[in-house]
């Protein structure tokens, strides 16, 4: 079985967060670009959604709980991922690259905002023919709350562990996670409780980078390291030459 690589595009790097729904498709066919030159064997792409879905879900309060009077939330913020998501899959698809979109909605199950039901054989299967699944944050079912939003890094670490990845990258604005200007190089739980992350400073219903770090470092627990590097480093996270990122690890690793 070839080797899946997980990446996931954050949010902010393919839209603009100060705006509601406003596409970088620029950036986006840029992206795409990098990853038809440098296509994994097999690819999984997730997807943030920025200012598609986020503005939607703090107005509605889609995840305190699903009410009669929120519900039109449900449509409201899963509409606006998937035009997002549709955008992505064109940019891809312009640029040589056979990805098709799958909605979280469609096929997750939470239970107080956790993912207890999510099917990924099929994804398996689909990188296995050389199709780029390209999976976004979504507004699923949740068996507690009725609804909630089930975030792009809840996403990847699931997904990376089903697949049995061993490189798994998160694609930013930023060059990595920073301490007072500059990237620390490695976080394993012991570095993460010597500071603190700050979170973003736009409409974010999923924790920012503090939410990253923190399913992250769940994925290291189960020992797959992960990277966050800012995204004109795509290119070289995926020939293995280095992304000048952080490295989230399990503690005690090298």
């Amino acid at each position: 079985m070839t080797e899946t690589v997980v990446l996931k595009l954050g949010g902010s790097v393919i839209t603009d967060k100060s705006g509601e729904c406003a596409i970088d498709h620029a950036r986006l066919h840029e992206v795409a670009g990098q990853l038809a030159v440098q296509r994994a064997p097999a690819l999984v792409l997730v997807h943030g959604a920025g200012s598609c879905g986020h503005p939607e879900a703090r107005r509605y309060r889609i995840n305190d709980g699903l009410t009669p009077e929120n519900l039109p939330g449900v449509y409201h913020t899963h509409t606006a991922v998937s035009r997002l998501n549709a955008a992505v899959v064109d940019a891809l698809r312009d640029a040589g690259v056979e990805a098709i979109g799958i909605h979280p909605f469609d096929l997750a199950l939470t239970e107080g905002g956790r993912l207890v039901s999510f099917e990924t054989r099929h994804i398996a299967e689909m990188t296995e023919h050389g199709i780029v699944p390209v999976l976004h944050g979504d507004v699923v079912m949740d068996l507690l709350r009725g609804s909630c939003i089930v975030s792009g890094d809840q996403l990847v670490t699931r997904l990376a562990v089903a697949l049995a990845s061993r490189r798994v990258g998160l694609a930013t604005d930023v060059p990595g996670v920073l301490q007072n200007g500059s990237v620390i190089p490695r976080i394993d739980r012991s570095i993460a409780e010597s500071f603190t992350i700050g979170g973003s400073g736009n409409t974010d219903v999923t924790g920012g980078m503090q939410g990253k770090i923190n399913e992250l470092l769940a994925l290291a627990d189960t020992g797959i390291d992960s990277h966050i590097f800012h995204v004109s480093k795509i290119g070289r996270f995926l020939d293995g030459t280095g992304h000048g990122g952080t490295t989230i690890t399990r503690r005690g690793m090298p």
